[in-house]
């Protein structure tokens, strides 16, 4: 057993010289950042709807999809703000295969992390200029996000991430908000204490640096679903866990009350379609209960141009060699009647 150095990557502050944010586009980001701010404060009526790929596997497909985003988002800007999914790195339940971009810019290929970092980082921008949209992705790791820190405007920190010290701690210094997902098993207090966490001012040694955060106050739920004792996938979107969530995720403890339904993983069971009829469902919900409607800001929709999923060999342009998305006409639908029904 042993780690074998292979060679010395970059900074991260390196890469973001190399490949630079236009001028434009930084100076928009104060802006687009402020609304979604306003928006977890519940100080805009709106909606986030943060949708894209389960994993971005591709540049052109991705660029295209982003592209479609981009127009539909002006055609519900009213009622709804999108954040496109760029999501470059894919946790791994047993930590072998596709890890996602940052690991294989070539999915059928090698690993190849200094690829990789480049990779993501001009996946990112090209969404960025190309499409105006700034975007999400997942802190899979805590000391990489410095790669995107300038184009990210949500991040999020996934079930098997949320109970880690280290992207707690990291969470409470970025300068966007941050999704905490309930975890594989479910908890709520282990959300909750994520989010609590990710709120206070930390101290904590980060990149051989002592540093220290003033917190983050936009650190909020983000509610997947999870994984019985029976090993059956549950869902905790419905009206009764949405009420009690609201009795224990309070002003008194909590900065900013917020939660985000992520309508895939085991809220649906990994079935894409079904996060259409999940999202009516707590629409529905939170026009029957005014403290769930002042609760839930929005909808996590793993989406691509094509339903499904393949295998990584695929070859189906624009169709996920990861978890089952839903294709882009459901999409487009979907968006709509929200904005409508919002």
């Amino acid at each position: 057993m042993s780690m074998n150095f292979k060679r010395l990557l970059p900074i991260p502050k390196d890469i973001r010289a190399e490949m630079p944010l236009s001028p434009e586009m930084t100076a928009k980001k104060p802006a687009f950042d402020a609304q979604v701010a306003a928006i977890l404060k519940g100080e805009d009526p709106r909606l986030l709807l943060i949708i894209g790929p389960c994993s971005a596997d591709r540049e052109d497909s991705v660029l295209e999809y982003c592209t479609r985003l981009a127009k539909l988002q002006e055609r519900v800007a009213e009622k709804i703000l999108i954040i496109p999914r760029v999501y470059t790195n894919k946790p791994r339940t047993k930590g072998t295969g596709y890890k996602g971009l940052l690991h294989n810019p070539d999915p059928e290929g090698a690993p190849d992390l200094l690829e990789g970092v480049k990779a993501i980082r001009r996946m990112h921008l090209r969404v960025v200029e190309e499409t105006g949209m700034f975007t999400a992705d997942e802190m899979l790791y805590p000391t990489n996000y410095q790669y995107l820190i300038d184009v990210l405007g949500y991040i999020a920190v996934g079930a098997r991430s949320v109970e880690n010290q280290e992207h707690r701690l990291v969470a409470s210094g970025v300068p966007m908000p941050v999704g905490m997902k309930n975890p594989t098993g479910g908890s709520t207090d282990v959300m909750l204490n994520s989010i609590y966490a990710a709120q206070q001012p930390q101290t904590f040694i980060f990149r051989n640096w002592e540093v220290e955060t003033t917190g983050n106050p936009l650190a909020h739920a983000v509610l997947r679903g999870y994984i019985g004792m029976d090993g059956l996938n549950y869902p905790n979107y419905h009206y009764e866990y949405l009420e009690r969530l609201t009795a224990k995720y309070t002003e008194k403890d909590f900065q900013f009350p917020a939660a985000i339904i992520d309508c895939n993983h085991d809220n649906s069971g990994k079935r894409p379609l079904e996060q259409v009829r999940i999202c009516k469902e707590v629409l529905d919900s939170m026009r029957r209960s005014e403290p769930i409607k002042k609760l839930v800001r929005g909808f996590m929709v793993e989406s691509y141009l094509e339903d499904g999923n393949q295998p990584v060999d695929g070859g189906v342009y624009g169709k996920s060699i990861t978890d089952p998305c839903l294709g882009w006409e459901e999409t487009a639908r979907l968006a709509l009647d929200l904005a409508e029904r919002a």
